[in-house]
């Protein structure tokens, strides 16, 4: 029998998808938890979409994600000042309760656009 020493914590794990619903928008899609972990495959997908010049609008679909530490929120921050200097729009899908209190505790709720689907946060970016 194992004991509890034996048992490696689990990774976290992090999903990510991008499509184009429309030339000049990028919706990135995140399951899991965004944390120091999983960052970097977060930041590596937004790269492409915020420098390419010809996306005004990037809605990062964080529905599915189940936790979000500092280190993701400073992510999700630096992308937004990104698309602002560049004067594009970043926009936010979230509908579960533990990461919206995230945004509220930090009072960046009132910094992102945020939505509760993707559909409803896409239609913020027009």
């Amino acid at each position: 029998m194992e004991s509890p020493d034996d048992l490696e914590p689990l990774a976290p794990h992090l999903e990510v998808e991008t499509s184009s619903p429309t030339p000049e928008t990028r919706v990135v899609a995140l399951r899991g938890e965004l944390d120091i972990a999983t960052v970097p495959r977060f930041r590596e997908a937004l790269n492409g979409p915020i420098e390419d010049e010809s996306v005004n609008c990037i809605c990062i679909d964080l529905v599915e994600v189940t936790f979000i530490d500092s280190n993701g929120l400073m992510t999700l921050l630096n992308a937004l000042r990104r698309m602002v200097r560049r004067d594009a729009k970043l926009v936010l899908a979230c509908s579960n309760p533990t990461v919206l209190r995230l945004f509220e505790a930090t009072r960046t709720d009132a910094t992102f656009d945020i939505a509760a689907t993707r559909e409803q946060a896409l239609a913020l970016s027009g």
